[in-house]
């Protein structure tokens, strides 16, 4: 197969530096939060602690699938890869390949759009379904199959549409199937393997239980102590809303190690290391639980 890879230095760069600046814009209101009286400041580090603490996850795979972002042709096949993303596509199945430029009426990018990450599914009222794969706009180059369209940037536009010119000419040697494959197979594998699935429900149950039973003590209590100096003696009290953040730091950290566990799972000789990624959440859990627990039993 010829590889024909989009452009991935502006993209990374682009993913990097955000992921970067909301990991440590994250950390900062975290570690606010613990330092804010419960009141209007206190509400506005969480809510910032949340709302940057979420897209870095995103922005970290994003910058994973652009890593592993290429388009492969051969005298059979087509194959799209954008991450866990893989779509096969028979040479014979394509009906026309064309620049988005040559296109008479304009196609809408999706809303929501990176350099290195042009993805999503959008549908177009002239061509239909369109699916974007793609890094930059400019090198976007339109594959239309009976089925849906699909949007690629490769780096080389011209070449990789002179490859395919020759490869329609020669002929394809033999039929092949197509097949796609999302990233949510890997999840749909793992919930088929009971360890992970007794992993995955112990640790959803455990972080429920604990922000349970740290929202039904919360209104009686006035100040807690979230940690011990170097002497074993509590730390200075705040109060006892602030308690609230231990179970949203754990439930935090167990969807990241979870995350982290589909990554390792969708290769063989890696489960045994995502099976225990998600034992560790499961045990990260039982932690916080022990640790809310002395909090609440510790005089203050």
């Amino acid at each position: 197969m010829t590889e024909f890879p989009p452009a991935r230095q502006r993209g990374l760069a682009v993913h990097f530096i955000l992921a970067s600046l909301l990991s440590l814009v994250s950390f900062v209101a975290l570690w606010l939060t613990f330092q804010t009286e419960v009141g209007f400041l206190f509400a506005i580090y969480v809510l910032i602690f949340v709302a940057t603490a979420v897209p870095v996850p995103i922005l970290a795979y994003r910058a994973y699938a652009l890593t592993r972002a290429n388009y492969f042709l051969d005298r059979n096949t087509l194959r799209l890869v954008w991450g866990l993303r893989i779509e096969d596509i028979p040479v014979t199945d394509v009906e026309w390949i064309r620049p988005l430029e040559g296109l008479l009426a304009p196609v809408g990018l999706p809303w929501f759009r990176l350099p290195g990450g042009i993805l999503g599914v959008s549908r177009q009222p002239d061509i239909g379904k369109v699916e974007f794969l793609a890094s930059e706009a400019k090198a976007i180059v339109l594959v239309s199959t009976a089925r849906q369209i699909f949007a690629i940037s490769p780096e080389d536009p011209g070449a990789f549409l002179a490859a395919f010119q020759k490869i329609t000419e020669m002929g394809s040697l033999q039929s092949i199937q197509g097949h796609s494959q999302f990233p949510s197979f890997v999840a749909v594998r793992a919930w088929d393997d009971l360890l992970a699935r007794y992993l995955w429900l112990t640790g959803i149950f455990l972080n429920v239980g604990l922000l349970v039973w740290v929202t039904v003590f919360i209104p009686s209590l006035k100040r807690v102590s979230l940690g011990f100096g170097p002497t074993g003696a509590a730390i200075t009290p705040v109060s006892g809303a602030q308690l609230i953040l231990l179970p949203l730091l754990s439930a935090l950290l167990f969807t990241i190690g979870w995350l982290s566990g589909l990554f390792f799972y969708r290769k063989d000789e890696q489960r045994a290391l995502a099976l225990i990624v998600w034992a560790s959440g499961v045990v990260s859990a039982l932690f916080f639980l022990v640790a809310v627990f002395f909090i609440l039993t510790t005089p203050i």
